[in-house]
C-alpha cells in the first residue's frame, strides 16, 4: 500500500521500517522520561502525573470532565485526585452556584511539583542533545517539527473538543 516518492525511495525511508525504528527510539526516551523522576517526591504514578498535569494546563476542568479526559471511571478520578489533595498537590472545590460540582485546582506546592519534573526532564534531554552534533541536532528539531505538522493533520479530534463550553459538567 506503500506509495513510492522521490523522497523515500531508501528502504529505510518507508513508513513502516521508520516506524519500527521510532518505536524503539520512544522506549529510550520513555525510560528516560520515568528515570528523570523516579526520585521526586511525593511519587505519583504515571496517571496521577497525567492528572495533575492536565488540570495545571485545563484550569476549567472539573472532576467529571477530568474523567472523561483520562478516560476513566468517575469514582477512579475521584480516588486520584484524593490523593493528589492528601499529596497537597491539588486542591478540590464546591463552585458557590452549583454545590454538586467540584471544580479541580493545583496548589503552590503542585506547581512548584510540576516545574520541577519538567526542569528534571528538561535536564536529561539535555544531556543528550549535549551528546549530539549540531547538525544531529537541528535535523531532530526539523523532524519532530515535521511528525508534530502530520500527527495534527492525521489524528482524530479527541472526545470533548469541538463541544460548546456551554454548561459545566458535574461531578462529586
Amino acid at each position: 500500500m506503500h506509495r513510492p516518492t522521490g523522497r523515500d525511495q531508501d528502504p529505510g525511508h518507508e513508513p513502516d521500517t521508520l516506524a519500527h525504528h521510532v518505536v524503539d527510539t520512544v522506549e529510550s526516551l520513555v525510560t528516560l522520561w520515568f528515570t528523570a523522576v523516579e526520585d521526586v517526591v511525593p511519587h505519583l504514578s504515571a496517571r496521577q502525573l497525567s492528572a495533575l498535569q492536565t488540570v495545571r494546563r485545563r484550569p476549567e476542568l472539573n472532576l467529571t470532565a477530568l474523567a472523561e479526559h483520562l478516560e476513566i471511571g468517575l469514582p477512579t478520578a475521584s480516588r486520584l485526585c484524593g490523593r493528589l489533595v492528601s499529596a497537597g498537590l491539588l486542591q478540590r472545590t464546591v463552585q458557590p452556584h452549583n454545590r454538586r460540582e467540584v471544580r479541580l485546582v493545583v496548589t503552590a506546592d503542585g506547581r512548584r511539583f510540576l516545574a520541577d519534573v519538567t526542569e528534571r526532564r528538561s535536564l536529561c534531554l539535555a544531556t543528550v542533545f549535549e551528546a549530539m552534533t549540531p547538525g544531529e541536532r537541528a535535523s531532530l528539531q526539523r523532524g519532530l517539527g515535521a511528525f508534530q505538522q502530520a500527527h495534527a493533520r492525521t489524528r482524530p479530534q479527541p472526545r470533548g473538543e469541538g463541544q460548546s463550553g456551554g454548561d459545566a459538567v458535574t461531578g462529586g
